[in-house]
């Protein structure tokens, strides 16, 4: 760029900023709880253990990355935005077949609990995993496991939102080569 014209504006918009995504810290408690949760119930060597830790850490950091590739490609930012969500609800599964194969109960949306990890999540600015530490934690493996599979709702929740949101932004703005054209032809309109 012409360090000269300082009011030129790029073509490559903002980009990054995922750590102040929701569904980024989501993640990242979902994480930490998946670890915390693979180390407590599964022995170390089960494959259950690695496919559920690579899920929780397949959805964070999609997140991130699809944040990161949003300058230069918003279909490469919406494909792993999905990504990120897929790798989520299977991860969802996992803990919903912990519950069921141990003969324990899956929450419902109006189970008390589950209506008090919401409220929670809502009430507090910021939540993270200390939030959520002593149901993440708990005693009891059926209040660990539908925690996880509450987080983890909450998190493909706002995922869905986010995709709708791209969508919309790339029907109103377009993508990159629309941006680099628009951008070359005010560029030969200004020199005319």
């Amino acid at each position: 760029m012409n360090s000269g014209n300082k009011n030129i504006e790029g073509f490559i918009p903002k980009h990054g900023g995922y750590r102040k995504l929701f569904s980024y810290q989501k993640a990242e408690i979902i994480y930490d709880g998946t670890v915390y949760f693979t180390n407590r119930f599964y022995n170390k060597y089960d494959r259950t253990v690695g496919q559920m830790v690579q899920a929780a850490r397949s959805g964070k950091q999609n997140i991130a990355e699809a944040s990161l590739a949003s300058a230069t490609s918003k279909e490469t930012e919406i494909k792993l935005t999905n990504v990120a969500r897929a790798s989520l609800e299977e991860l969802q599964l996992d803990y919903e077949d912990f519950l069921r194969t141990n003969k324990l109960p899956i929450w419902d949306k109006g189970h008390r609990l589950v209506t008090r990890l919401r409220e929670l999540n809502k009430s507090i600015a910021n939540p993270t995993y200390n939030t959520f530490v002593k149901a993440i934690e708990n005693e009891s493996p059926e209040i660990c496991a539908n925690t996880m599979i509450t987080l983890i709702k909450i998190c493909t929740y706002l995922l869905k939102q986010q995709l709708n949101q791209l969508e919309i932004a790339f029907v109103k703005e377009g993508g990159l080569k629309e941006k680099m054209t628009k951008a070359r032809i005010d560029e030969r309109n200004k020199k005319k």
